[in-house]
């Protein structure tokens, strides 16, 4: 088990946050009355082919299993070869687990004609090392949907939680490092590498480089106080 750098409050506001109903988590982290940042919406046009998506909030128990299977396979689609050619290989049980985590909040993009399932992200205010972030899970999308700056917007939805949900210092991700175009999106959007970041380490005389990157955006000051 991992040490935390500071001590975590009985009742935090992590917890607090992940115990609120998603339409409690929307009014207050993501559209409160005095918001710092919001960036939130529930409908999106496809800026070249006017085509209309729903988007909404939603967390694993709230979640229709169809919606669930529906981001599971888009992840497959998009991200399991990086799995496969990655150390921790790849492993569907394990990740389908990690998928129902009661914590997690899913943002679904949905086209609003059939209804099917075109994108999402899922995130968690949670604690890494004992400092408080939102963690970026999986951002995923079709690819008539990449480059149009709906990837952007679901990234400043995370921001906004960020952003509203003191005393969070930053939001994280994993990206492996063969996703060339997912290391350069992310860099796009002010991600730096993090220093929890592993590094290249010596194993009976080899050295061993790691195949991902954790990476970070900070919102406010480590020493910020609330």
């Amino acid at each position: 088990m991992m040490k935390s750098k500071r001590s975590r409050a009985a009742t935090s506001p992590i917890d607090v946050a992940n115990r609120k109903t998603d339409e409690e988590f929307i009014a207050d982290y993501l559209l409160p009355d005095n918001a710092k940042e919001s960036s939130w919406v529930t409908a999106w046009t496809h800026p070249r082919t006017g085509a209309k998506y729903t988007i909404s909030l939603a967390q694993p128990a709230n979640l229709k299993q169809e919606d669930l299977d529906a981001c599971f396979d888009l992840l497959v689609e998009t991200s399991k070869k990086d799995y496969e050619n990655s150390a921790g290989r790849w492993h569907p049980d394990k990740k389908l687990n990690e998928m129902r985590s009661p914590e997690l909040r899913y943002v679904l993009v949905k086209e609003e004609e059939t209804g099917e399932l075109r994108g999402f992200t899922s995130l968690m205010p949670t604690y890494e090392e004992g400092e408080p972030v939102v963690y970026c899970y999986e951002v995923h999308l079709k690819p008539d949907l990449q480059g149009t700056g709906l990837g952007s917007l679901l990234m400043s939805f995370l921001t906004a939680v960020a952003v509203n949900l003191p005393p969070i210092t930053k939001v994280m991700l994993t990206c492996f490092l063969s996703n060339a175009r997912g290391l350069a999106f992310y860099r796009k959007l002010g991600f730096e590498r993090d220093n929890i970041s592993p590094v290249p380490r010596i194993l009976r005389g080899k050295v061993i480089e790691p195949d991902y990157l954790i990476m970070s955006k900070r919102i406010r000051p480590d020493s910020e106080s609330y």
